[in-house]
């Protein structure tokens, strides 16, 4: 079966963009000797881990579900980090992570005594107060942030038994900006490297975006090595992994006009399949559109199926008017957007499938309405 003889709704991940970006994602850590490591809330598509598998074993997991997934399915070493672990799953992520960062000194010293007891090394997630993001929803360094230890709380040293320090302030950024990030991190946290075993620069470094910088991220970690030989660096990006990887397909099945706004209702949702492009917000790029100034004319917003007023995204402009039953390719759907989505609605769950590199496709997951159901009770 081939994408085009698919019905629609449905996200496509290929198999070749795969693995263009894990060959990419292994170079750049055996050249700088860092471990990167994969970040399932960005993917978690376990049907493709035996592709992830052939390149990279280590994960990192936010909760116990991605924990579990992680032994299930990857087989190496399982990094925890989530704002607040409880005494119902201390235990399990003690028992399942290789590495477990807490998010603040209090829950450390609530869980100190069962971490000495695991074999689970330990950390903690500061805050190194530089900024780099310009969308306040994704940045983690905002004043007041929840997230990580201020230096001033760690100027008298570590608690006992802490190996290991964890920052996460990127998101989709650049080498240069982690450059800027770690100047603040070794400023505020460096007088206690002698004493640590490794050090997570965290998520966002979007290595596989095209004219992202490479050689200058792996100058930038092997120089941080040099000057630390004792650390070791751990980075766990979630978007360059599957990033411009996958799709979402789907149909026109009306055309609206009012106003003088022509709206092509689309058999799948913004706010229930692609929540990021209306949380960040952004315009996701389409296959099938053109230019304005090379279109009929027409401008056209996308509507998605639900009752959301706010469910639509424009304008785009196409070669010719759209009619029903016309294919839209919405680009680049596969990090932090399967993940995200909703069953609200209760409209059609686009199906999952897996592009083989010779061009065959295999469906991973088709929904339906034991699916919907089951969610509800």
């Amino acid at each position: 079966m081939t994408e085009k003889e698919l019905p629609t709704p449905f996200f496509i991940v290929y198999e070749d963009r795969l693995r263009a970006n894990l060959g990419l994602i292994s170079r750049v850590g055996r050249e700088s000797g860092a471990d990167i490591i994969m970040a399932f809330k960005a993917n978690a598509l376990w049907r493709t881990f035996d592709i992830v598998r052939e390149y990279c074993r280590n994960c990192t997991a936010s909760s116990v579900n991605e924990l579990m997934l992680g032994a299930e399915y990857m087989g190496g070493e399982i990094h925890s980090f989530t704002p607040a672990y409880t005494d119902s799953n201390i235990d399990t992520f003690l028992r399942l992570s290789s590495h477990i960062t807490f998010n603040s000194l209090s829950q450390y010293e609530r869980f100190a005594a069962k971490v000495a007891q695991s074999e689970a090394s330990a950390g903690l997630r500061v805050n190194p107060k530089c900024s780099v993001i310009d969308t306040d929803l994704y940045n983690p360094a905002l004043p007041g942030s929840r997230f990580g230890v201020d230096a001033s709380a760690l100027a008298d040293g570590l608690p006992q038994g802490i190996e290991g320090l964890h920052f996460h302030a990127l998101c989709e950024s650049s080498s240069y900006d982690l450059e800027k990030v770690l100047a603040a991190f070794e400023a505020s946290f460096g007088h206690l490297f002698p004493s640590l075993r490794w050090v997570n620069f965290g998520g966002g470094h979007l290595m596989t975006r095209e004219g992202y910088d490479t050689e200058h991220l792996i100058g930038l970690i092997k120089a941080f090595r040099q000057r630390y030989p004792n650390l070791k660096v751990i980075m766990e990006p979630g978007s360059a992994f599957t990033w411009r990887t996958g799709d979402l397909v789907a149909s026109v099945v009306d055309i609206v006009c009012n106003d003088g706004i022509t709206t092509a209702i689309l058999d799948v949702s913004f706010a229930c399949h692609m929540p990021d492009t209306l949380e960040m917000p952004y315009r996701p790029a389409l296959r099938e559109e053109v230019p304005a100034e090379q279109s009929t004319g027409v401008a056209y917003r996308l509507g998605g199926n639900s009752c959301l007023s706010g469910d639509f995204m424009g304008e785009y402009y196409f070669a010719e008017p759209l009619k029903i039953g016309d294919r839209i390719t919405l680009c680049d759907m596969n990090h932090y957007t399967t993940v995200k989505t909703t069953m609200f609605n209760g409209v059609h769950h686009p199906d999952l499938v897996l592009c083989r590199t010779g061009g065959e496709c295999e469906y991973l997951r088709r929904f339906d309405y034991d699916d919907y159901k089951n969610r509800m009770s």
